[in-house]
């Protein structure tokens, strides 16, 4: 029996992997201080959580409309008009089982043998292999550190040919934390439409930012993106909900159609009563988020000054998401045990080893020099975590 050639293309999600390597060893009944999560430590609104109980109890639990509940999608709407000064439609608006599988929907409405679609790296280690399951090929931009991880225009109009479909956009960035301005999404958005260019906008963590830094939709900067942009967003991580699976796209009418043509012989509708929980955190949610990101903001310090304090180690400080990105280069090459740390995927095992400190390696994320920490757990864990993780490396040759 042989198997679908695309099956050779990808490799299993490396952070779901380690986080489920982490939760493994926590039911042995080992202590590991877990940094993998790409998840809130918070619970869901009470809003969500008793919008759900409500729907169980009135019988809301049979099939909904694929694309989702007219009463989702009219929060969705009203979010996007309120946030963002966007407009649209029901027909404009597809809610599916998490914005992963958003993207995946995305993808195959999109992409086929033959096109290109260039991605920012550091870059959210999904994007390119969805690309490959969709028999198109994922196109590199790389971003300095030493600028931030900022898209250089220049750089960006020399990898766009006659096979580029499309660019994604992350902002706040997963793995970086980084934000673009609007300035660059400027830039950008003048490109995309010199070349008729879709642009795929993942916003999921446009809620998680700090200091005086704005998120900016490329979506808002002129008024021609609107038919050339799909807005990715869901409830997972702005309100806490990554276990109820809503996610959301929002874009120009025959695309979402696509989408919802894929989805109907996929999945189906998403879970009723998560809709229902979904139309809770929007319509209740926004004093949970405030609260969510102060907490967060102090984790953020925390942990960026905690690496900063550790020889071989230089992280900046990110603008948003929840994840420190830090630079190991003054770590790599260094010994233990008579091994040499030659990679990130080297320091991570050792940390989790001789530290019981659990992070993600840089290398699935397009940043061979770097590891990323999730700073969502108590401060009190970050705390001691970064005390194991020092005095592994004081032991290191």
């Amino acid at each position: 029996m042989s198997l679908a050639s695309r099956t050779t293309r990808i490799t299993p999600s490396p952070t779901l992997q380690l986080s489920a390597t982490v939760k493994a060893m926590l039911a042995q009944g080992q202590r590991v201080f877990d940094f993998t999560a790409g998840e809130p430590s918070f619970d869901s609104p009470d809003a969500a959580k008793q919008a759900a109980i409500t729907a169980i109890q009135a019988g809301f639990t049979k099939y909904t409309a694929v694309t989702g509940i007219d009463e989702l999608k009219d929060a969705i709407i009203e979010k996007f008009q309120a946030d963002q000064g966007l407009t649209y439609s029901r027909s404009q608006v597809v809610v599916s089982c998490g914005a992963k599988h958003t993207l995946f929907n995305l993808a195959l409405a999109l992409f086929e043998f033959g096109d290109e679609v260039i991605i920012p790296a550091p870059y959210w280690v999904s994007y390119p292999e969805q690309i490959l399951i969709a028999d198109a090929t994922p196109v590199f931009l790389p971003t300095p550190e030493a600028k931030n991880f900022a898209i250089d225009l220049s750089t960006l109009k020399g990898l766009i040919t006659e096979r580029t479909k499309a660019i994604i956009l992350n902002s706040p960035c997963n793995p970086t934390g980084s934000m673009y301005d609007r300035g660059t999404l400027e830039g950008i958005a003048t490109l995309a439409l010199q070349h008729n260019l879709v642009v795929i906008s993942d916003e999921i963590y446009e809620k998680m930012v700090y200091d005086d830094h704005q998120h900016c939709s490329i979506a808002t900067v002129h008024p021609d993106m609107l038919q050339h942009t799909v807005i990715v967003n869901g409830v997972s991580k702005t309100y806490s909900m990554t276990g109820w699976r809503i996610g959301y796209a929002a874009g120009p009418e025959p695309i979402l159609k696509a989408m919802a043509n894929i989805q109907s012989q996929s999945t189906s509708n998403p879970t009723s009563i998560a809709q229902k929980a979904a139309v809770g955190a929007l319509q209740g949610g926004p004093p949970f988020i405030e609260h969510m990101v102060k907490e967060l903001d102090v984790r953020r310090r925390a942990i960026v000054e905690g690496f900063n304090r550790i020889p071989g180690m230089h992280c900046p400080m990110p603008a948003g998401a929840f994840y420190a990105f830090p630079n190991v280069t003054g770590l790599l090459g260094r010994r233990f045990g008579g091994k040499a740390l030659s990679t990130p995927f080297d320091l991570a095992n050792f940390f989790l080893n001789e530290a019981q400190v659990a992070c993600i390696p840089g290398e699935p994320f397009g940043a061979p020099s770097h590891l990323r920490f999730s700073y969502t757990g108590a401060l009190p864990v970050i705390e001691e975590g970064l005390h194991h993780l020092a005095q592994a490396i004081a032991r290191l040759d």
